[in-house]
């Protein structure tokens, strides 16, 4: 019934130059539900979000919250409206604590009590069950923490509708279970939770109903309970994805890469070998040092004690620079700030690393620039109106991409792919799974790391576990076992878990 809607989407579209993003787009939510929003990458989520919260103005359509009509939101009627929005990156204040972001802008008086505002943080931890400490600087907070951050930045304010775009991807276990049982005491009272996710088991977990996008237009809501993976797949691709993991025929071949007794970046004492032709997994709990592993690796980060060899010869990597002239590429966690060039273009970022390819003397050949991105582009498909957008303007599994693109063009002979997929989906995901197989296939030799264990377990050859920065053991693909893989990475030995 039409009274059951708190927010009614009616008619939205919105364009960019040579993009339509949104086109009449019309959702409604009920009061008290959690309700999922599902689409590839490019669908238009995030633009329709930003509609919600005022950050754009749509072209046409209205905006019904309550009966009320809006031909437009902006951030403080969205406020004042009971709206809430956690983007996927974050919006904080780094050098501050984490009670001044909280309540930043408020004041009793002339100063701001910052003692004050860390008791009446603790009483939101309390009352929520949340793991902070509310005098902690942000800066020195892990990932997770920083999130937990956000959403209490929400509980400080009378929320009627909360939107958490992809939550999770920042999260520990221990963090994601604080995230469901606050959403289950917001459902309880009334709010409702507009969820966001690439994650399926977290849709079917949390969700009351589902609607899709493609494509920027709307497809279908469903009730989450009367449907199931293979449908919302279906529905968010326009295809059926017949496979999760595409199985390579070769088998690896000779040792590509080696690290002995490797320390450094908070890591101690790690050896492992990659073959070319093979995909090898690294797995570990959130701030086990998988990545900080890749970057010690990578010259990234400085190197304590060990020796690193590629293709049995001893190499020192003491910068990316000295990596990438190794034959080595690095894919990185955070694609925003290091993967790529948010504020230049597509076609600057893929050729950045292969300027000794495309560069005749001091200049660079245009006409092999064009040729190269074309190619990358094309091989990856990235959509974009042209190649001279600039990287922010895409959406994360086109910028995801657009990382992939620069790696490869310089032509690596060993892949470091980290968190690859994170806030991507169902499609772009086996977009970049056939990439990686066929990159394999070739013999390249890839050191994967991701925290989905359906992931690592489905695309990996053998898998390495680390805890707490050392090496916990490697599993044959023979052995992969999901409970095998938690327990090393949970600190226990391999004789107490069998």
């Amino acid at each position: 019934m039409a009274e059951d809607f708190i927010l009614s989407l009616r008619g939205i579209t919105k364009t960019f130059p040579g993009v339509v993003a949104l086109n009449d787009v019309s959702i409604s939510f009920r009061k008290g539900e959690v309700h999922a929003l599902l689409g590839e990458n490019g669908a238009g989520k995030s633009t329709l979000i930003k509609t919600v919260s005022g950050a754009l103005t749509p072209d046409t359509g209205v905006i019904e919250i309550d009966g009320h009509r809006y031909e437009r939101m902006t951030p403080a009627l969205s406020k004042k409206c009971g709206i809430e929005v956690i983007y996927q990156e974050f919006n904080l204040v780094e050098p501050l604590t984490v009670a001044e972001n909280m309540f930043l802008g408020e004041r009793t008086g002339k100063t701001f009590n910052l003692k004050s505002y860390c008791e009446k943080a603790q009483r939101i931890f309390d009352e929520w069950g949340i793991d902070l400490n509310p005098a902690a600087e942000v800066m020195c907070l892990s990932p997770g923490k920083k999130q937990l951050v956000e959403i209490s930045k929400c509980l400080c304010h009378h929320i009627r509708i909360l939107v958490l775009d992809e939550p999770t991807a920042p999260l520990s276990t221990t963090e994601v279970e604080i995230l469901y049982r606050i959403i289950e005491k917001l459902k309880a009272a009334g709010v409702t939770v507009i969820y966001i996710s690439h994650r399926m088991e977290e849709i079917f977990r949390i969700t009351d109903r589902v609607s899709i996008l493609r494509d920027g237009q709307y497809v279908a809501t469903e009730e989450t309970a009367a449907t199931d993976r293979k449908q919302l797949i279906s529905l968010m691709v326009g295809r059926e994805l017949k496979e999760s993991y595409p199985a390579r025929g070769k088998e690896p071949g000779e040792e590509a890469f080696r690290a002995e007794h490797l320390s450094g970046n908070g890591d101690r004492d790690i050896s492992f070998t990659v073959r070319h032709g093979e995909v090898y997994g690294l797995a570990g709990l959130v701030g086990a040092g998988r990545t900080e592993l890749a970057q010690v690796i990578f010259g990234i980060a400085p190197r304590e004690e060990g020796k690193t060899f590629i293709n049995g010869k001893e190499v020192q990597i003491q910068s990316a620079g000295r990596a990438i002239r190794e034959g080595m590429g690095l894919i990185p966690e955070d694609r925003k700030f290091l993967g790529c060039l948010q504020e230049l273009s597509i076609a600057f970022n893929i050729s950045l690393s292969a300027l000794k390819r495309i560069c005749s003397g001091l200049l660079i050949n245009r006409k092999k620039e064009t040729a190269l991105v074309n190619t990358y582009s094309q091989r990856l498909q990235i959509k974009a109106p042209s190649m001279k957008q600039e990287v922010k303007n895409l959406s994360g599994g086109n910028q995801q991409k657009v990382v992939l693109a620069k790696a490869l063009a310089a032509d690596p002979e060993i892949l470091i792919f980290d968190e690859p997929t994170r806030g991507i989906d169902v499609g772009a995901k086996q977009e970049i799974y056939r990439l990686m197989n066929e990159l394999a296939q070739q013999g390249k030799a890839i050191l994967m790391i991701s925290s989905e264990l359906e992931e690592l377990m489905g695309m990996s050859d053998r898998i390495g576990v680390i805890y707490e920065g050392c090496f916990a053991g490697e599993l044959e693909r023979g052995e992969f076992d999901q409970k095998l893989i938690i327990g090393l990475a949970s600190g226990m030995k391999r004789e107490e878990i069998v």
